[in-house]
């Protein structure tokens, strides 16, 4: 069970009554780590599973779901440390305003061979669509809509500034915002009939299993580059916990990896934090490499300890 932040005088009135031995260790602020995450799947599942290898070192954690917005509002304000799904250049126009400002980092890339995109069924794309620039000549057929995901998401905010720009002709368009559960409702009601429909996709998700899907050319390159997930922190948080830092920056995982904690959770509509549970005990020799130099909170070496509860 993961346990939220508390701020105790019990030490202190004890300190005054000179029974300070007779206290167990109190945890410092800096061994309670707060994580942020955006309820989709591949995110939930491996900030669980980060937060479980925290716990296992003897942290205290606390997890809120959240926009992506209020997370990095979080960041600034330090009532969040970690976010581990700042999908870069996706989120680039929301992390950048607070990268700017000094209040937030990037740590490292957490997850490579992704793509966060404009995507149709791939009937439609063999029909014709396979760029952004084809959905114009479409428009009846779409209804002149994409589906997206929550307001804010910053897949929303790409679909939007370009109808509100008229790239690729989409200024009679609109963006259907929805959550992720509500944006595959549609896709399968329209996948189910043969009928067209455009929605932001992405990789690795268990959606590119249910259906077969087609990413669009995105020529005008309104969706960025190369996509990677970035784990980020608050500024001030590597001096505060250089420990939990270390483990952050040998943190990453692959599609794969990410492929099967989001067929357990979704598909198989398992408990995150069981899921995470399961995969650490199986998979030690992974994690001993993100702990590798990480200590408990009580001093001793973060695999030794990892591995004593997990063989317990």
């Amino acid at each position: 069970m993961y346990k939220t932040k508390l701020i105790s005088t019990l030490l202190i009135v004890l300190l005054g009554f000179g029974v300070f031995a007779a206290v167990p260790q109190v945890q410092a602020a800096e061994d309670t780590i707060d994580f942020g995450y955006v309820q989709w799947p591949g995110v939930t599942v491996k900030t669980h599973v980060a937060a479980k290898v925290a716990e296992y070192l003897g942290y205290d954690t606390k997890m809120t779901a959240a926009p992506e917005t209020v997370i990095f509002k979080s960041l600034e304000n330090k009532d969040l440390d970690v976010f581990l799904g700042n999908w870069l250049p996706t989120m680039e126009k929301t992390y950048s305003e607070y990268q700017k400002k000094g209040v937030v980092h990037n740590v490292r890339v957490n997850l490579e061979d992704v793509v966060y995109r404009t995507a149709v069924p791939e009937y439609v794309y063999e029909a014709g669509v396979k760029s952004l620039a084809d959905l114009k000549e479409y428009a009846d057929k779409f209804d002149s809509k994409i589906y997206g995901l929550e307001p804010g998401n910053a897949g929303n905010i790409v679909i939007q500034d370009a109808i509100k720009n008229n790239k690729y002709g989409l200024k009679d368009w609109t963006l259907q915002s929805s959550s992720t559960a509500g944006m595959l409702s549609a896709v399968q009601r329209a996948v189910n009939s043969k009928e067209w429909i455009a929605f932001n996709g992405w990789k690795p998700h268990y959606m590119n299993l249910m259906f077969d899907i087609k990413y669009l050319e995105d020529p005008e390159g309104i969706w960025g580059e190369s996509d990677s997930v970035y784990t980020v922190a608050r500024e001030g948080y590597q001096d505060e916990n250089p420990n939990f830092y270390k483990f952050l920056k040998q943190f990453t995982v692959t599609a794969p990896i990410q492929n099967k904690w989001i067929d357990e959770y979704q598909n198989k509509d398992r408990d995150p934090e069981a899921v995470a549970e399961d995969w650490i005990a199986n998979n030690l020799d992974i994690v001993n490499q993100w702990v590798f130099g990480v200590k408990s909170t009580d001093g001793r070496m973060g695999r030794k300890a990892i591995a004593e509860i997990v063989n317990n």
